[in-house]
């Protein structure tokens, strides 16, 4: 079996001899730029460590894995694009690279592509894939309305946040996971304990996310933390900030939350101080925790030899190890 630095090898050079041999190059440019600065590769990796629990040639579904980067990678140019973000893995986003119609166009051929990619499967498993990748991009897509949607409200339940970052975000990693199984011609018991482990990873790393974005190392986060707090974003560390405080730890979120005029680094250390003060940052670690011991156990009801699990736990625990 294959480690998941091996595999990572293996999809970074497949993407990277991918040929674009239609025109106009102005369309094409832009999916290899962005195919090509990087990126931890986490959907295609999970997504052949799935496929090697069971057979022992993961190289012949890298096509596969590597459509679901494509799609991933399209969902970043266009969320680059709404953000109005200038950098992406330390590159200019496309938008700014090239223009915002660029983006538009060359993000819409990607998911083309994308499908492109992935129905090159065995023939017998074209209509399963597709309906699973299908069912994916909706749900990522509304995921992504729900995002879009907290922005303007001040009422955000955490239910509410758990249910939108499972479907912008672990369904993609769910849907590696089972997509790998179905491929390898797993049991579709197997199939289905494979989605929920993913889910409930793609779970636990988001709020690793949130949590991050407050208490990393910026030198090891690789950007400045506090940006959530800054943007006002809903994660789940503001919407329980809320839900505990006090009138006055209230009033002093909201007088934070609505100022239109502030120094960052003083509303970052004010919002900081609050969650401190709320016990947040304790709380969050605790569901991280208890997702990523809900994965390993829907890992563990899959039925082959612990053995043969052991690069996708070790995986899925690198996964969960970023430094604070």
């Amino acid at each position: 079996m294959l480690t998941s630095t091996e595999l990572l090898g293996k999809v970074n050079d497949f993407l990277a001899n991918l040929s674009y041999d239609r025109k106009p190059q102005g369309l094409y440019e832009p999916i290899k730029y962005v195919l090509s600065i990087g990126g931890k590769r986490i959907r295609p990796v999970l997504m052949l460590l799935a496929y090697n629990l069971y057979k022992d040639d993961p190289e012949s579904i890298l096509m596969q894995a590597c459509a679901l980067e494509t799609y991933h990678n399209y969902t970043l140019l266009h969320d680059d694009l709404m953000d109005n973000a200038d950098v992406r893995r330390g590159m200019p986003t496309v938008h700014r690279k090239w223009d915002a119609n660029t983006a538009i166009l060359s993000g819409d051929s990607m998911l083309v592509l994308a499908y492109q990619r992935m129905a090159q499967c065995h023939p017998s498993k074209l209509g399963s894939v597709l309906g699973l990748f299908t069912e994916t991009a909706l749900e990522i897509g509304e995921g992504q309305q729900y995002d879009m949607d907290f922005e303007r409200r001040t009422d955000v339940t955490e239910a509410e946040y758990i249910e939108m970052i499972r479907l912008k975000t672990s369904v993609l990693l769910a849907c590696a996971t089972k997509m790998g199984a179905m491929l390898a011609d797993a049991p579709e018991a197997d199939a289905a304990a494979l989605y929920k482990f993913g889910e409930q990873i793609g779970l636990a790393f988001q709020l690793q996310d949130d949590l991050l974005d407050v208490y990393g190392d910026p030198a090891v986060f690789g950007k400045a933390i506090g940006g959530d707090i800054v943007s006002n974003k809903k994660t789940y560390m503001l919407i329980n900030a809320y839900q505990r405080a006090d009138g006055a730890q209230r009033a002093e979120l909201m007088r934070w939350m609505t100022a239109t005029s502030f120094d960052r680094a003083e509303k970052v250390a004010a919002v900081t101080r609050l969650y401190d003060e709320l016990g947040i940052r304790t709380l969050c670690e605790e569901r991280i925790n208890s997702y990523f011991g809900r994965a390993n156990d829907y890992l563990s009801a899959v039925s082959v030899a612990d053995g043969r699990k052991q690069q996708l736990r070790a995986y899925a625990q690198e996964m969960m190890h970023r430094k604070l």
